[in-house]
Parts: C-alpha cells; sequence; structure tokens
C-alpha cells in the first residue's frame, strides 16, 4: 500500500478572507506539526484546488484508526491552543472523516490527488465496495500518471465524538465512503483516467447516493 498506514483523516475545508493569512502560518508552523508528533500519527499533506470546492484538503494518515479515538488524539482535540481556537473559528464548507483504509495500491505519494466522497445507499455498500476493491481501482492504479489509490471508509462513531476543537468550528459534514487518487506526472492523466473510471453515473449504478462531491488538489 502507498499510504503510511491503515487510518485517515480526511479534511476538506475553506477559509475566510480575514483569516486566510493567519491559517496559513498557523498550520505550517503549529497544526501539522502539532499532530504527526502524536504517537500514531505518521504523515500529514495539505493541498490546495485545481478545480473544485472546498479549496483546501488535508490528509493524516495514522497507524490505525484506533489512533484516531485514542487517548493522545483526543487529548489534543480536547485541549486546542489559542492559535488553534483563533484559526478554526474561519472555517468554512467544513468536511471531516476518521476512516479506516479499506484499500490502498500503488507505488508512492503523488504531487496531485483527485478526491471523491459521497454515500452508498443502505443495503447496497458491499455492491459499491466490490465495484470498487476488485473492479475499478486495481485497473486505475496501471494507468499512466497514477501512482496510488485508496478507498477510505468512515468511522462514524470515531468522527462524530464531541470535542473541544468541535466546539469552536463550523458543524462538519461527514463523508462516509471517500476515494482517493495521486497523480505523479500530468494533471491531465489523472483527469482523464479519473474521468473515464470514476464516472459518477458508474457509481451511482452501484449504489451510490448523489451527489458524489469531486476535488481535483495540488500539494502544497
Amino acid at each position: 500500500m502507498s499510504l503510511a498506514g491503515q487510518g485517515v483523516v480526511a479534511i476538506w475545508n475553506d477559509i475566510t478572507p480575514e483569516g486566510r493569512a493567519d491559517f496559513y502560518e498557523w498550520h505550517n508552523r503549529e497544526h501539522m506539526p502539532e499532530r504527526v508528533g502524536i504517537p500514531g500519527f505518521r504523515r500529514g499533506r495539505r493541498y490546495v484546488a485545481l478545480d473544485g470546492t472546498p479549496e483546501f484538503f488535508t490528509l493524516y494518515e495514522t497507524d490505525s484508526p484506533e489512533v484516531l479515538a485514542g487517548a493522545d488524539y483526543l487529548d489534543r482535540l480536547n485541549h486546542p491552543t489559542p492559535w488553534t481556537q483563533r484559526a478554526i473559528a474561519q472555517f468554512r464548507n467544513l468536511a471531516r472523516s476518521l476512516c479506516r483504509v479499506a484499500l490502498s495500491l500503488g507505488t508512492g505519494q503523488g504531487g496531485m490527488i483527485m478526491t471523491l466522497r459521497y454515500d452508498v445507499a443502505a443495503g447496497r455498500e458491499e455492491e459499491q465496495r466490490r465495484l470498487l476493491a476488485h473492479r475499478i481501482l486495481p485497473a486505475l492504479v496501471d494507468r499512466p500518471g497514477i501512482v496510488g489509490v485508496h478507498l477510505c471508509l468512515a468511522d462514524r462513531a470515531a468522527s462524530g465524538i464531541e470535542t473541544e476543537e468541535k466546539k469552536g468550528r463550523a458543524k462538519a459534514l461527514i463523508p462516509n465512503w471517500v476515494i482517493l487518487v495521486e497523480g505523479g506526472g500530468e494533471v491531465a492523466l489523472l483527469e482523464a483516467a479519473c474521468r473515464e473510471m470514476l464516472a459518477a453515473e458508474t457509481l451511482l449504478a452501484a449504489g451510490a447516493a448523489e451527489p458524489v462531491e469531486r476535488g481535483l488538489y495540488r500539494l502544497e
């Protein structure tokens, strides 16, 4: 697998114009170093949108999904720094999922990433999983320009835990199904492969529920 562990924190957000400069300084200097310093957190990455919304996508990789409901992470979430409280008050259009990695294939990490987030109709989860895990994603990872494909499924209980940090920011949507496709070459190759193999119509036919939110992001 090309992800660094079996757990993922996936966050999409916009930021208010007046909070933008502070967001970058906070995210670079405090937030990401703080998060990857938590035991079990392996890596953090921030992306900015080339196409789609919200503007920012942040990805953290952890040893396991259990890390995301563990004491060390919850202690940090329940004791946000003053800078964190100030920065997250400027978040808008927030979506956040704490996920287990259901599938991760590929050779490495890319400078671009396509994200898809959506829900699946009750009773059709296995149909959707089979489509992705056995047909689409193994073929997609072999396409030119693709270096990683990942299927991440939300842990609703962990994602819904109330914390002090959560009280200070906008209410977040919790996408249940998250697909990440990493590109390591031309952006056109990534876009073409995802357009062909991950068309909304294909996912909907196997039980996905509208809307299928799609965004193309560049690593910052």
